[in-house]
């Protein structure tokens, strides 16, 4: 039964790694196994070669495929930290990057991959933002990485009145902008309370609260408040909405599209999937199509699925 599947599963995947690389071989096995099977195979490919897998392909993919590939092998909050890590570490720091992770992740989700982040780097996550972002947008992301958002599912009324009310006078009702209101609601509430909060709002303002983000502030500030918002509304359109931004127009942000495929291959590609048809009137599997080439579309279009 399933230890036969395993066996095999490993089987097959040392046939094409021990004669070389093949990278056609090497992307039918690893895009098509779960998480759980790839780290068998890693586990495996150490016992029977006494080398570490991701090393020693490292040396044989290159370019968006090598960083698929290695990112496949990492489990969920490693992949996680590695790319925050990548991002603060880089030339200039890929804020997107940031925003994408810190804004969609589960309270458990922040905690496992701050813990993940100190054993593999050892530094602290929050210290490395802290050095390297500033103004509000860090106390925005520090307050994230708390992990403290509530995650119950009551809805306050009075409360929520005051909130959109707090947010309206703090925002479109005055000169400039308090950006601390904003982060308080947003920050803090549970989903259900704050889909509340939008409603009330819409109704004080006469705008959507993703309008008065964008007219309030500008640069990171404006990104991750938006984030924030639409994962609230809808995680996956949000997901959506970003791999459609990395494809259209001229060039593509690979680092965008790598991290989301790769990320959320197993969480909630189908939603996405779904909510990109239907926000864009083409399947995100016909927009990889057009938008890459060579083993790097073959990975991509695997991890999405028909």
């Amino acid at each position: 039964g399933e230890e036969l599947g395993n066996r095999k599963c490993v089987s097959s995947a040392f046939i094409c790694f021990l004669t070389g690389t093949d990278e056609a071989a090497v992307i039918e096995v690893l895009a098509r196994r779960t998480i759980a099977q790839r780290q068998r195979i890693k586990e495996a490919y150490k016992l029977t070669v006494g080398k570490d897998l991701a090393d020693d392909l490292q040396g044989e993919l290159t370019g968006n495929t090598e960083k698929v590939v290695l990112g496949l092998l990492m489990i969920a909050p490693k992949y996680d930290a590695y790319e925050l890590r990548t991002a603060i570490k880089g030339s200039g720091t890929e804020e997107a990057a940031l925003i994408d992770i810190l804004a969609s992740r589960t309270n458990a989700e922040i905690r496992v991959i701050t813990e993940v982040y100190m054993k593999e780097h050892g530094t602290s996550l929050e210290d490395d933002i802290e050095a390297d972002t500033s103004g509000m947008f860090k106390r925005v992301l520090v307050s994230l990485l708390t992990a403290g958002r509530d995650e119950s599912n009551t809805v306050n009324e009075t409360q929520a009145v005051q909130d959109a009310k707090d947010i309206y006078e703090a925002g479109e009702a005055c000169w400039g902008t308090d950006e601390v209101k904003f982060l308080t609601v947003l920050c803090v509430r549970n989903r259900n309370h704050l889909l509340r909060v939008f409603e009330e709002y819409q109704k004080i303002s006469g705008r959507d609260i993703e309008d008065s983000i964008k007219r309030e502030m500008s640069g990171s500030l404006e990104d991750v408040f938006l984030a924030i918002v639409k994962c609230l509304r809808n995680k996956p359109a949000f997901f959506a909405e970003r791999l459609y931004k990395s494809m259209k127009g001229l060039g593509t942000t690979d680092s965008v599209l790598i991290r989301i495929m790769v990320a959320r291959a197993e969480i909630d590609m189908l939603d996405i999937k779904t909510e990109f048809s239907k926000a864009y009137g083409k399947t995100l599997h016909s927009f990889i199509n057009g938008d890459s080439s060579g083993d790097y579309r073959k990975i991509l279009l695997e991890l999405c699925g028909e």
